[in-house]
């Protein structure tokens, strides 16, 4: 039997029975975290950093969150919004003139938000290294023409939300967006999460392990919570060496090179659904944060395949709002209790060939533990 580290409050005892029984299945290295009211309820962790299990997974590991990035990034530009320097409904060409090439005057910063600006795609990149660079990936992103009318249908924007929204920020702030969140959300709360990872902390990072029976060329298809495949000719398809490379930690792909483990993710998270504040650090007001958990589109998404509501920069799940990433890792807050979950982990897996409830399993111990 796995052992499991950390604290846990008695209540939540099947958050650390689910996180010991996935470790003892799936799981090489994961962790989970509970946050009520942004305090701390549930801070575990266990396993082991690398595929042989000989390196064992600490307190302090960190790993690839992937898509879970993007609520980072979000979370950036409602503070934005909520200071009133950045307006969700203003089009963006307001702040980034450039991108009005096209025919791309009538996005909103809210479309880009929300997956329905009709861009999910960067045409024209052929490998993962072209966007490491950010000035000619967001240069890219100005010239390039929509893929419908905005606002009028979704697409999960897998890599560009990073850039659009990011770049955004660049322009109102003038810092990249790993920066801002850097100095306005991580630093504050003293939360162990980066976007873009500078070298001090390549010796905490537990590479991601490919799904059984795949290899490291595995590549990224859809988000949990799709029935969609990988599709073959995407441009610029992230593979699970991308992901474990040194170029992918240093640069800002604000969309999906998120490094940090369940409990820096619950923590920043939980900010929302504490409707702003947490341990006495207001990063927003009460109604600064509704728009994380205010529907913007319901309906069928054009990428995934899916029918799928989203915010303003997440998913909208009934009560609860938040994202998961590529291989599994997800966190996810209700307001209603002011609770946030989330759960990190290094193995993979490929949803199109096994089923994959670790995230689930410890939101729903996590419910069981509310009641």
């Amino acid at each position: 039997m796995t052992e499991i580290h950390g604290m846990c409050e008695p209540r939540f005892a099947g958050v650390r029975e689910a996180l010991e029984a996935s470790l003892g299945k799936d799981d090489v290295g994961a962790s989970a975290a509970v946050h009520i009211d942004g305090e701390p309820m549930v801070d575990i962790w266990g396993g082991y950093v690398d595929a042989a299990r000989s390196i064992r997974w600490e307190r302090d590991t960190i790993t690839a969150v992937m898509s879970t990035t993007k609520t980072m990034t979000a979370l950036c530009a409602l503070i934005l919004a909520d200071r009133g320097e950045l307006d969700l409904s203003a089009p963006v060409v307001t702040y980034w003139p450039e991108f009005a090439a096209s025919g791309k005057e009538g996005v909103l910063v809210r479309h880009v938000l929300s997956h329905t600006a009709g861009l999910p795609e960067l045409s024209g990149v052929k490998t993962v290294d072209e966007i490491y660079d950010w000035e000619s990936t967001t240069a890219r992103l100005a010239a390039q023409a929509l893929a419908w009318e905005p606002g009028s249908a979704a697409g999960y924007h897998s890599l560009t939300f990073g850039f659009l929204v990011g770049e955004i920020v660049r322009r109102v702030t003038g810092r990249s967006l790993g920066a801002f969140f850097a100095e306005e959300v991580a630093e504050p709360l003293g939360a162990d999460f980066h976007i873009g990872l500078s070298a001090e902390h390549d010796p905490r990072v537990a590479p991601l392990i490919p799904p059984p029976g795949q290899s490291e060329e595995y590549a990224a298809g859809a988000p949990p919570g799709s029935d969609s495949a990988p599709r073959e000719n995407s441009a610029a398809a992230v593979r699970v060496k991308d992901a474990n490379s040194v170029a992918w930690r240093r640069a800002q792909i604000p969309a999906a090179n998120g490094f940090g483990n369940a409990r820096s993710v619950s923590l920043v998270q939980s900010v929302l659904a504490s409707h702003g504040a947490v341990g006495g650090v207001r990063l927003l007001s009460p109604r600064g944060c509704e728009p994380a958990w205010q529907e913007v589109f319901r309906g069928d998404d054009r990428v995934l395949g899916t029918r799928i509501c989203y915010t303003m920069g997440f998913g909208d799940f009934g009560n609860t709002f938040g994202w998961g990433g590529w291989g599994g890792s997800m966190v996810v807050s209700d307001p209603g209790p002011r609770m946030t979950v989330a759960y990190v982990m290094n193995q993979m897996i490929d949803r199109g060939r096994q089923e994959d409830n670790r995230a689930l399993e410890i939101v729903m111990a996590a419910y069981d533990g509310l009641r």
